[in-house]
């Protein structure tokens, strides 16, 4: 039996749906995780438009209600990841469809519970520039974080390695704590903070133990992946035991997404992972 002083100081894991049990339909993977083990998941924006059908939006309530699981992280809608696409707050020919989403997204991480939402920023428009870029992103994460406080949820700015987003502005733990500290102070919006995925930081060669002692203060969610390859924890060079002990020494309390492709089967690719520490109610709300 764990130590329940233990696992109160340790991290409590959610699987993301987005990119683990995507061998099975959407609908599906909520049961997949919980029978895992998991008691939360996350998502990417899983529909294809801002304003989907309210059937679609019931049907993956009901999907997570059935399965048991609870939504803690959602992103809004980024637009066509598989084609490349990041994010959609910063684009000039994006924007609308951005702020279509703002209250759909809202609206279902209320009905759901979830209260981390991540705002992807978006690829370079070389014809907007940067300048106009950041000024139109910081104007649309204004709304989405406003309209995020009417439930208590917060928006998180997430950082992107280079190596795989080469379009995408924001590559470093400090572009993202900078626009995190634009918003809090220079337009009053408390809440905003650092989605820390240390896959992505690893990928950009960042000292991630320096980062996490630094800023766990700022940290509105954590996702992770061993690196190069993106696999579950073991698959390549990264220590993430000790990041994650030094994370539960600086004090973080939240969830921490996994966030891997796994190397086969999904509901394989958990043994690292002691199932006490799969999810509890009790641990994170």
């Amino acid at each position: 039996m764990p130590d329940p002083a233990v696992l109160a100081t340790t991290p409590i894991y959610d699987v993301n749906l987005s990119i683990l049990f995507t061998e099975l339909p959407l609908l599906d993977r909520p049961a997949a995780a919980a029978a895992a083990g998991f008691d939360a998941v996350e998502l990417w924006w899983p529909f294809a438009e801002p304003a989907p059908p309210d059937r679609d939006l019931d049907a993956l309530h009901r999907a997570l209600d059935d399965a048991g699981v609870r939504l803690v992280a959602l992103n809004f809608d980024a637009g066509d990841m598989a084609a490349g696409a990041r994010g959609l707050l910063s684009r000039p020919t994006d924007s609308a469809r951005f702020r279509a989403n703002i209250d759909v997204a809202v609206g279902f991480a209320e009905a759901t519970g979830c209260t981390v939402l991540n705002a992807l920023y978006g690829n370079r428009d070389v014809r907007a520039g940067s300048a106009a870029q950041r000024e139109l992103a910081v104007q649309n994460l204004v709304l989405a974080a406003r309209a995020a406080a009417r439930i208590g949820a917060t928006v998180v700015i997430e950082a992107l390695n280079s190596v795989e987003n080469p379009h995408y502005p924001i590559t470093t733990s400090r572009g993202a704590l900078a626009l995190v500290d634009q918003l809090r102070f220079g337009h009053g919006v408390p809440n905003v903070a650092f989605l820390a995925d240390l896959y992505h930081l690893a990928r950009m060669g960042e000292p991630i133990a320096e980062v996490v002692t630094a800023h766990a203060d700022r940290f509105g969610h954590v996702q992770i992946a061993d690196s190069p390859g993106r696999g579950q924890p073991g698959t390549g060079s990264l220590d993430l035991p000790a990041v994650l002990d030094r994370l539960a020494a600086a004090g973080y309390r939240g969830r921490v997404g996994l966030e891997y492709r796994p190397v086969g089967p999904s509901a394989d690719s958990f043994d690292w992972l002691p199932r006490e520490r799969r999810g509890t109610r009790e641990a994170v709300r």
